[in-house]
């Protein structure tokens, strides 16, 4: 056995050991786990404030404390190194703690939402072979507490019900479990695990076409070295203040919010859901350097009239997936795009970059190993220079292969192992750097504010319903998600086609997340086709794009014509 894997799980591919050992000796990777670093970070800054929220704040002392006796508690518990869980857990305190403790313990979160509903969670169940389930109970109105029972009645694997944020009869809770397990107990018993610094951390999922998800392995020394990479990119160090209001168990969370906290003493303000002005607020009161989203913040920003209000002058950084030359024109920070994949690879620019790459295109890796190719789509023929092609990279980061799924392993990479990202860019030089700017996308899928929607999936159960007979998604502009899905239908013969409310119900009813809903319905009699007659769904994103801003200058017309008419009438 390769002495840096303890726990081995079949189903992952492992980076081989001589790779491993190149990316460590190179400084790609950290030979250490996720909690060791954290340990060490207790140590040099024990009263240091590891997270910050509204609700609670805790200290590195109080953190490495509650995630020794917490990951100690959950294998007394039943669970043991290597076993999965799914996550179901929001932005908070809580869910960092409860992260860290299963990292400590060998447990490999999967990485889910709590708007995944029976579809998502079954197949997850299912795929990942999970045997633990952590959900919170105060996470908005929906039961999740109840729901996580229902789905482990159908599923006898998932063994281990945990509760956060809440109790419940006859499950286990994250408090309960913490108080009762002595810290002295909790050193000893993980003390003596054997954990390697190539073992999983956790599984991650892809943003796919299809409703099967594709899971992602990743590991301690990738993950702690590609955190210290992209804050070395934004000139973040263990003295800086971050705040995330987006998922924490997204890769880009745990990337940007969770894991420089453990490993080198970042405080992190953690926000539950987007808020704007308390966002500001709190940016002004705990005096945060770096700013970072992969939703729809940017846009909502844009939109708040009393930027004026608040003091920025902490904040050195503002990243974001796109217009960061209009952001930073109304905030007054530097502010810059930034581009991040879960199989990998992360972009972006400090605030000291020129002008041109932070606000025109997603910037560049922080890690000197990673390698990025330019192909023609569906080749692997290099782009000419200054063409648009499919974004391709390999580096100490980069996806080893989907969880025990050969078929998508045999698709996913070029010949020689760069991944196939299904993104299109175009290579640029700013700043003496070779920076990328995003065009568009190959794969079928949309973007909603960071959520990525696989098309496919969701037309199929459209399809379900009784008065649909075919159903084709395609994504629209959205001024503050990105994108938002619209759905053209034709309708069966006699039939009515549902309005968006009632599909959203059916498909809900389904099984469906609800954020996967369609937010538009166009009824057409046929879809358009390729010279070859093939369907051509950029045709039908064109015509909504089309369709959308005609009804934009519509409204704007029709407002200019009423405002007129008023100050005519006026005495």
């Amino acid at each position: 056995m390769n002495p840096i894997i303890q726990c081995r799980i079949d189903g992952v591919t492992y980076a081989p050991a001589d790779r491993a050992a190149a990316h460590v000796a190179s400084g790609a990777w950290l030979a250490t786990t996720v909690g060791d670093a954290l340990r060490a970070t207790a140590q040099r800054h024990p009263e240091r404030p590891a997270f910050i929220s509204d609700e609670r704040s805790v200290s590195f002392g109080e953190l490495d404390e509650q995630t020794e006796r917490l990951g100690a508690a959950l294998l007394q518990l039943g669970l043991l190194p290597g076993d999965r869980a799914i996550f179901q857990l929001g932005t908070n305190v809580e869910t960092a703690i409860v992260l860290l403790a299963c990292y400590k313990a060998g447990i490999v979160p999967v990485c889910s939402l709590p708007q995944h509903r029976e579809v998502e969670i079954g197949q997850l169940a299912r795929q990942s072979g999970a045997r633990g389930y952590f959900v919170q109970a105060d996470f908005g109105a929906f039961d999740l507490v109840g729901f996580a029972r229902g789905m482990a009645a159908r599923h006898p694997g998932l063994r281990h019900l945990v509760v956060v944020r809440g109790q419940a009869d006859g499950v286990a809770d994250m408090g309960t479990l913490i108080d009762a397990m002595p810290l002295a107990e909790a050193r000893t018993r993980l003390a003596r695990l054997a954990l390697g610094y190539g073992d999983v951390l956790s599984f991650q999922l892809s943003g796919g076409t299809t409703g099967v998800p594709k899971i992602i392995p990743r590991f301690h020394a990738e993950y702690l070295g590609h955190s210290t990479a992209w804050m070395a990119r934004y000139r973040v160090t263990g003295e800086s203040r971050v705040i995330w209001s987006l998922p924490l168990l997204h890769n880009a969370g745990q990337l940007y919010a969770l894991v420089p906290t453990a490993a080198h003493g970042v405080t992190t303000v953690l926000m539950p859901r987007v808020d704007i002005r308390r966002m500001l607020e709190l940016i002004e009161a705990h005096r945060v350097t770096h700013a970072l989203s992969i939703g729809p913040i940017a846009p909502q920003m844009m939109a708040y009239a009393d930027v004026a209000r608040h003091d920025l002058s902490s904040l050195r950084l503002f990243a974001t997936m796109s217009r960061a030359d209009a952001l930073e024109a109304h905030i007054g920070v530097p502010c810059s795009n930034l581009y991040g994949i879960t199989e990998g690879l992360l972009l972006g620019s400090p605030a000291d970059a020129p002008a041109f790459a932070r606000h025109h295109t997603q910037g560049a890796s922080g890690c000197p190993q990673d390698e990025v190719r330019l192909l023609v789509p569906d080749t692997e023929e290099p782009t000419p220079p200054g063409e648009a092609g499919e974004l391709c990279f390999r580096g100490p980061s980069s996806l080893t292969g989907f969880f025990d799924n050969p078929e998508a392993n045999a698709r996913a990479f070029t010949a020689d192992g760069f991944y196939r990202t299904g993104d299109m860019v175009r290579e640029h030089v700013a700043g003496g750097l070779r920076c990328y700017s995003f065009e568009g996308r190959l794969r079928d899928n949309i973007n909603r504010g960071g959520e990525k929607i696989g098309c496919e999936e969701v037309e199929a159960f459209i399809s379900q319903h009784p008065a649909v007979a075919d159903a084709k998604l395609v994504a629209m502009p959205d001024a503050y998600y990105g994108e938002k899905g619209c759905v053209y239908l034709i309708a069966r013969p006699g039939q009515t086609v549902p309005d968006v409310k009632a599909l959203a119900a059916f498909l809900v009813g389904r099984g469906l997340a609800k954020y996967k809903c369609p937010e538009r319905i166009e009824v057409v009699d046929d879809y358009p086709l390729t010279r070859v007659g093939k369907l051509d769904k950029p045709a039908l994103k064109q015509r909504i794009a089309a369709q959308l801003a005609a009804e934009a200058a519509q409204a704007s017309a029709a407002a200019e014509a009423m405002q007129a008419a008023t100050a005519g009438s006026a005495p």
